[in-house]
Formats: structure tokens, C-alpha cells, sequence
């Protein structure tokens, strides 16, 4: 079945990687490893070009360690991203975030990130996946008990989500099977993945320091910011302008997510 769905940030290469390159990345820190197929490409990436990739995951798939141990330019923090960034973790050329899904780690892990990059004089460049649904407006945890209690939804390791639906699902829909949690409602204040980038802008994006946003609304959203003022940024903002926001990409997304999601029902139908 997971064959069925991509959905690593990996799918956004094509993207991505002309970013770093006309930004002249070297140092890159990436937040959420799992099984190790974006941190491959960036380790390489960064590595061709004289720098060195940090990444942060408590517990990523099994052999992503040893990997990490066999690659020089590669070093690896096994350690909650929000522990790590309060250990003073060094600004660096660009920010991959693709750990836990939910608006208090996502909005604390930017503002640590931004206050890196103010603090070093360094432009801010970072890339978050899971922008789009289902993430965007609902909370997904890991680890619930990392999140402060004021901070955290009621959820449910058993019930799954639908697309266009606020509730949940018991024993349906996209779910986590254990792995993760769902908030029980889409929507409202701290809130998802989109509403955390959102609510960070609206304090970063200044007259001293504007912010460039984009959002490619594919392989369940990738957003990009950057500092509108770096001498890079107006090359980035004219090659990644025809994915933002565009409607048809949107309308592929859904379709996939529909047809996906049918499967996914199929196949309950087919075990009960």
C-alpha cells in the first residue's frame, strides 16, 4: 500500500536542488531524517559543494545512523528537534523541516531557526514539507508528550482523516496505525503545519526584513522561505513563481489523494 502514496520530500528535487545551487548552499541542516531518502540527496548535494549536513531525529529508520557514521560531511543529532535548537544548534546556508507535524514544533523550530540566522547575519532559506493537507490545519504527533499540554489538541492514535472532512475516523481514513496521533478537529487557533508557517510570517516578514513565501501544493505541500533581500532571492522567486499556488498542480494533488484514499477504503472494506 505505501508504494501506492509518495510522499517524501525527496519528490521535490527537481525543485529544490536548483534552489541550493543558486543560493550557493554549502551548510544545510535537515529536521526529520526518517528513512534517509532527502538526507542522501542533500548529504551529496553538500558535500559537491565543500559543506557539511546536520541532521536532527530522535529516532530515524532503522540503518539511517550507520550511514550517517560512514559519510565525513555528515552529522547526525539524535536528539528531539526543539532540544537540539535550544542546545544553540549554528546557523547554516538552508533549513530542511520535515519532523513532527504539528503547530507547536513547527512554529517554535522557525522561530529558533530565524533567530539563528538573524543572530549570524545569514539569510533565511528553509523548506517545510507537509504544508497541504492533511497536515496544513490539523495537528499529526509523534511524540504527543513532547507538546505542552496548552499547546496540544485532543487526538487519537485510532481514528483516521478524510479529505474534506474536520472530524475523524474510527479506524479509517489516512491514520497512523500507532505511529502517530491525529488532532480530533481540523482547523482553529495552533493548528496544523500551514497555520504555524502562516502565524510566523505575520511576526518575521517585516519592512527591515521582508520574507518571500511560496507554497507547490504536491506531495502533500512544500512550502519555501526565504529573505526577500538576499542576492539570490530574486532568481529564486522567478524560477519557483509558475508552482506556487498553481491551481492545476492543486487539482492533480487532489485527485491523487482521492483515488488514494479510495484504496485505503477498499481495503478496510476487504478486512472487516
Amino acid at each position: 500500500m505505501s508504494d501506492l502514496m509518495i510522499h517524501s520530500m525527496a519528490e521535490f528535487s527537481s525543485l529544490i536542488i536548483p534552489c541550493l545551487e543558486q543560493a550557493k548552499v554549502k551548510d544545510i541542516a535537515e529536521i526529520g531524517s526518517e528513512f534517509g531518502g532527502m538526507s542522501k540527496l542533500l548529504a551529496e548535494q553538500s558535500g559537491t559543494a565543500g559543506g557539511t549536513l546536520t541532521c536532527i531525529d530522535p529516532e530515524p529508520a532503522d540503518g539511517f545512523a550507520d550511514w550517517a557514521a560512514t559519510q565525513s560531511n555528515v552529522h547526525h543529532i539524535a536528539k528531539p528537534s526543539l532540544d537540539a535548537l535550544g542546545d544553540g544548534v549554528e546557523a547554516v546556508d538552508a533549513w530542511f523541516v520535515d519532523g513532527d507535524h504539528n503547530y507547536y514544533t513547527v512554529y517554535h523550530e522557525l522561530i529558533a531557526i530565524d533567530a539563528a540566522q538573524r543572530a549570524s547575519g545569514k539569510p533565511l532559506l528553509a523548506f517545510m514539507h507537509d504544508v497541504s493537507w492533511p497536515c496544513a490545519r490539523r495537528d499529526f504527533y509523534y511524540a504527543p508528550d513532547r507538546v505542552p499540554p496548552g499547546w496540544r489538541h485532543p487526538h487519537s492514535f485510532d481514528h483516521g482523516v478524510r479529505l474534506g472532512e474536520d472530524g475523524v475516523l474510527a479506524g479509517r481514513g489516512l491514520r497512523g496505525m500507532g505511529a502517530f496521533a491525529v488532532a480530533l478537529q481540523a482547523g482553529g487557533e495552533r493548528n496544523g503545519v500551514l497555520t504555524a508557517v502562516e502565524d510566523f510570517l505575520k511576526e518575521a516578514d517585516t519592512e527591515d526584513r521582508p520574507l518571500f513565501y511560496v507554497h507547490v501544493p504536491a506531495v502533500l505541500g512544500l512550502g519555501i522561505i526565504f529573505d526577500a533581500e538576499a542576492q539570490w532571492s530574486g532568481a529564486l522567486a522567478e524560477f519557483l513563481l509558475p508552482f506556487h499556488a498553481n491551481p492545476l498542480i492543486a487539482r492533480l494533488e487532489e485527485n491523487r489523494l482521492r483515488n488514494w484514499l479510495e484504496v485505503v477504503d477498499w481495503q478496510d472494506r476487504s478486512a472487516s
